[in-house]
């Protein structure tokens, strides 16, 4: 019997002569870290009440974006 089937193959995953790009890992603060930040962040807003969520959300991001 001729198998007639026709044959799977599998895409490159790069392009001949292009050079992979290495990933850049992504910084994870710790949670002590974002703590620290945040507090910062409420005493610059002059120790105000019911930004702690607010706070604790620019820290983690301002922390993220260092580099």
């Amino acid at each position: 019997m001729i198998d007639r089937s026709v044959p799977k193959t599998t895409a490159p995953t790069t392009f001949p002569g292009k050079k992979s790009t290495p990933r850049i890992p992504a910084i994870t603060p710790s949670h002590d870290q974002i703590c620290q930040r945040a507090y910062e962040l409420y005493e610059m807003r002059g120790r105000q009440d019911g930004f702690s969520e607010q706070n604790w959300i620019e820290a983690e991001q301002e922390l993220r974006a260092r580099k």
